[in-house]
C-alpha cells in the first residue's frame, strides 16, 4: 500500500455495508457527566440509534434531561432491574460506576436486550466473564465501549499495520495523564477502590493497554508495572502507573498513566522499517493528526475530528441490526482486566507476571 492510499478516504467506516435499517432504541444506565456530556449528544447525532429511556438514581432530577434530550421515559435502578418499560428500548448502554457494570448489564440481557458498556467491563476477570456468560446465554450482543477501536486514526493505523507499512512492530508507546481532582473533585467514585476496581491503571491506563493489543490483534504474555501513590486523596488507589507488557513476538508495549499530571496523551508505534505517531490520541477526542514514517518516506496527515463516542454507538448499533459480533466484544473487556490484574499483582511482588 502506498502511503497516499492509506490517507485516501481516511473517515471512512469500513464496518459499515448499508446492511442496517432503521434505528435502535438505546436506554441509558447512569446520568452522569460523560452520559449527559457526551454519551447523549452522541446519540442524538448518530445514524442508528434514539434514546428511547434514562436510567437514573435521581428521575425527579433528571426530568429537565430528558426532556433535554426529548427521551419519554425516566427510571429509577430498581424498576430498571424489574424489567419496567423494558418494551421501550432494544439495548441499554452502561455508564455507571464499574462496580455495578455486571449487575446493570446482567439485567438487560435478562430482559432481552443488547449491552453496551463503559470499560473496565467489570473490576475483575470473574465478574467481567459473569456479564459474558449472561448475555452469551440470553443470546443478545454485548460490546464494551472501547470507542477508540471505531475512531478512523486508530483504524487506519492498523490498515498500516497489516500492510507492513513500518515493518514488524517492535516497540509502542502510550501515554495518558488527567489532573482528575481538577475535573471530578475529591469524593469521585474514582478513588474507591471497590466501586472502581483501582485507580490511573483501570481508568486510563486501559486506554494504551486496549488500543496496543487492537493495533496487535495478540494478548500480551506477560507484564512488569509499578504503582506509585504520594497521599490523599489518591491513597486508596494507584495515582500514578508504569507498566510493560510483552508479546510472544518479541514486541513490548511501554505505557504510563496518572490521575495527578497535566492532561496529555501519546502513542507511538516504532516498527523494523518505519514508524507511526499519533496525536493526543486518548483525550476524548482525537484530532486527526498522525505522522507516518516507512523506509525513507515521511507523511503526515490532519484532518477534521471525528465524534468517536458517535462512531462507537452507530457501530454498536450496526453491530445490533446485522447480528455481527462486534470487535470490542465482552472477551476484549476481560482480557483486558485479565492483564490488569497481573499487572497490579507485579506491583504487589516486584516481579514479572504471566498473563495466561
Amino acid at each position: 500500500m502506498a502511503l497516499e492510499d492509506a490517507f485516501s478516504g481516511f473517515r471512512r467506516r469500513d464496518w459499515d455495508r448499508d446492511e442496517a435499517d432503521g434505528t435502535v432504541r438505546i436506554a441509558v444506565v447512569g446520568t452522569g457527566g460523560f452520559a449527559r456530556n457526551r454519551a447523549l449528544p452522541a446519540i442524538d447525532n448518530t445514524e442508528y440509534c434514539e434514546t428511547t429511556a434514562l436510567v437514573t438514581g435521581s428521575p425527579d432530577r433528571a426530568r429537565s434531561l430528558a426532556s433535554e434530550f426529548d427521551v419519554n421515559h425516566v427510571l429509577d435502578y430498581e424498576a430498571f432491574l424489574a424489567g419496567d418499560h423494558a418494551s421501550v428500548y432494544d439495548a441499554v448502554y452502561i455508564a455507571t460506576p464499574n462496580a455495578t457494570h455486571g449487575e446493570y448489564a446482567i439485567g438487560a440481557a435478562d430482559h432481552g436486550a443488547a449491552v453496551l458498556c463503559e470499560k473496565p467491563l467489570e473490576t475483575t476477570v470473574e465478574r467481567a466473564q459473569g456479564v459474558v456468560d449472561a448475555c452469551a446465554d440470553a443470546g443478545v450482543t454485548l460490546m464494551t465501549a472501547y470507542r477508540l477501536q471505531v475512531e478512523p486514526t486508530v483504524r487506519r493505523t492498523r490498515d498500516l499495520l497489516r500492510d507492513g507499512a513500518i515493518g514488524e512492530v517492535v516497540q509502542i508507546h502510550g501515554s495518558f495523564s488527567h489532573p482528575l481532582i481538577e475535573y471530578a473533585g475529591p469524593e469521585t467514585w474514582r478513588l474507591d477502590p471497590v466501586l472502581a476496581g483501582g485507580g490511573a491503571l483501570v481508568d486510563l491506563g486501559i486506554y494504551p493497554l486496549n488500543t496496543s493489543r487492537f493495533l496487535l490483534e495478540a494478548d500480551p504474555a506477560g507484564v512488569y508495572a509499578r504503582t506509585h501513590t504520594s497521599g490523599e486523596p489518591f491513597e486508596p488507589v494507584d495515582e500514578h502507573v508504569a507498566f510493560l507488557l510483552e508479546f510472544a513476538t518479541g514486541t513490548t508495549v511501554s505505557c504510563t498513566a496518572s490521575f495527578d499530571a497535566h492532561a496529555s496523551s501519546r502513542l507511538e508505534l516504532i516498527g523494523t522499517d518505519g514508524r507511526i505517531s499519533i496525536a493526543s490520541p486518548f483525550g476524548g477526542v482525537v484530532p486527526q493528526e498522525m505522522v507516518v514514517e516507512s523506509g525513507d518516506v515521511s507523511m503526515e496527515y490532519t484532518g477534521q475530528p471525528v465524534d468517536e463516542v458517535c462512531e462507537q454507538f452507530d457501530y454498536f448499533a450496526y453491530c445490533v441490526q446485522t447480528d455481527t459480533r462486534p470487535e470490542p466484544d465482552g472477551e476484549d473487556g476481560v482480557a483486558d482486566l485479565r492483564a490488569i490484574e497481573a499487572a497490579y499483582e507485579s506491583a504487589d511482588t516486584e516481579r514479572r507476571i504471566s498473563i495466561g
